[in-house]
């Protein structure tokens, strides 16, 4: 799969799917959690890349169900999408350990 990086947005959102599925505001809610509250979705920029990662194959259609008279869509990671997440959070790692290599850090110590 492509080694090239994910923007930011998409990189959370497959990240926040990772590992149950979703409805959009509780992926928004996740992202703010993964990103300690740097990153903040908005509504239609979330559903419009969703709308693009359900077109790559890159997340699925988990569950649909009418709440309050409304429609609402939980979103679970496609396994185009958990191969392409694994092969960045590999790239990020590699990347990461490098640079707190060259640095001279301890690994271990480096949390934010």
């Amino acid at each position: 799969m492509n080694d090239q990086a994910l923007r930011e947005p998409t990189l959370l959102i497959l990240t926040a799917i990772a590992d149950v599925p979703r409805h959009g505001y509780a992926i928004a809610q996740e992202i703010g959690e993964i990103s300690r509250g740097r990153t903040r979705m908005r509504t239609g920029t979330l559903y419009g890349a969703l709308e693009r990662l359900l077109e790559q194959e890159l997340v699925a259609v988990h569950a649909e169900e009418v709440v309050d008279g409304r429609m609402r869509r939980s979103y679970a990671l496609a396994p185009r999408g958990r191969e392409l997440l694994a092969a960045q959070a590999a790239r990020i790692a590699r990347t990461a350990h490098e640079a707190t290599r060259r640095l001279g850090l301890d690994s271990r110590a480096v949390t934010a």
